[in-house]
Order: structure tokens, then C-alpha cells, then sequence
């Protein structure tokens, strides 16, 4: 694998942006798959070039983990 290939898989401009990579801080915190995603959207949505589809992707994620939640209380 080139270096811009790996660059582009392991370490893409927009997830090394700030002092620690949002991967580690899921990690660190454990999230479920709906909220790591949505966090994931919320970090990166300056980066990519689409930030208003970043945010929606964002908030899809959060509606749906809430009513994940939602069902589970029932």
C-alpha cells in the first residue's frame, strides 16, 4: 500500500483534526454504535466538505438511538 493510501485509510485529514482522533475518544468512552456515529458526523462535519449532510447523518443517528432506547423501556 502507497503512503497516500494509507494516509487515506489509517490517518485522513479529517479524523486527525485536534489533539486526539475521535476513534480513540469512542473507545475511551465505550459508546454504543448509534452514538459513536453520531459523534463521529458531529467531530468531522467542518472537514468533509458536506456539513449540513454531516449533521443530518448526525441527527438520524441520534433520533434512532433514542428510539432504540425508547423501545427498550417499554
Amino acid at each position: 500500500m502507497s503512503t497516500s493510501e494509507n494516509s487515506a485509510v489509517n490517518r485522513p485529514a479529517h479524523y486527525t483534526m485536534g489533539k486526539i482522533e475521535v476513534i480513540d475518544f469512542i473507545e475511551d468512552q465505550d459508546l454504543p454504535y448509534h452514538a459513536a456515529n453520531a459523534i463521529k458526523y458531529i467531530c468531522r462535519y467542518r472537514y468533509k466538505g458536506k456539513p449540513i449532510e454531516d449533521l443530518r447523518k448526525a441527527a438520524w443517528y441520534c433520533a434512532r438511538l433514542a428510539d432504540k432506547l425508547e423501545k427498550e423501556s417499554i
